[in-house]
């Protein structure tokens, strides 16, 4: 059997000592608690809002009136002499996703729940908060601010520190399961059996 020889394994850069500190050392996981913890309250919020809203225009009889409403304002947006909305962005809501408005209305109002849930939790922290900030980016697309820049610079820091912001969560026990290492940082053991063949080829 052939193997690689030392000048033919590919290269790996080192992490700096700061990028180590900020998005992968256990001693800064009560920060990244806190922040985890708001953005998917605030996630839970508005999923479960529009999912228990009474008049059921979200989820229920009348799922895709308020979806609908939305989406029109989006088109509105993109006219004008300063449009707010992107011409490739209303093509997009005027001929995928309002005519698809049923769907849509269930994706965001469950997405939305589920977000606020995984990131309460700890639960696959890094996946949750990057689908959070993709529905963040596609209401900046579709030219509402609120509170989606705020959300969409936390959710993108949660990406980054996906290793650690769920330390204090359901992350610690499962992403090991993952071949996460359960320090942060560490880089994993070389098999034994791989160093003595490494050895024979030397």
């Amino acid at each position: 059997m052939t193997h690689l020889s030392p000048a033919a394994t590919p290269a790996t850069l080192k992490e700096p000592a700061l990028s180590r500190l900020l998005f992968a050392d256990p001693r800064l996981a009560p920060l990244w608690l806190i922040l985890r913890v708001y953005v998917g309250y605030e996630w839970l919020s508005a999923g479960w809002g529009k999912i228990s809203n009474p008049a059921g225009v979200w989820v229920g009889e009348k799922a895709g009136v308020a979806v609908s409403g939305f989406l029109n304002g989006a088109i509105a947006k993109s006219s004008g002499d300063k449009p707010e909305v992107a011409g490739w962005y209303a093509w997009f809501v005027e001929n995928v996703a309002l005519p698809n408005a049923v769907v849509f209305s269930y994706m965001v109002a469950y997405g939305e729940l589920l977000v606020g849930i995984a990131l309460i939790l700890g639960l696959f922290t890094g996946i949750a908060a990057f689908f959070g900030g993709f529905l963040n980016a596609n209401f900046l697309l579709a030219g509402t601010l609120s509170s989606n820049p705020l959300l969409f610079i936390l959710a993108t820091w949660l990406v980054l520190g996906w290793r650690v912001a769920g330390w204090w969560g359901l992350d610690r026990w499962i992403l090991p399961r993952f071949g996460v290492s359960e320090r942060p940082g560490a880089l994993p053991a070389e098999p034994t059996s791989q160093r003595r063949q490494g050895d024979a080829v030397r």
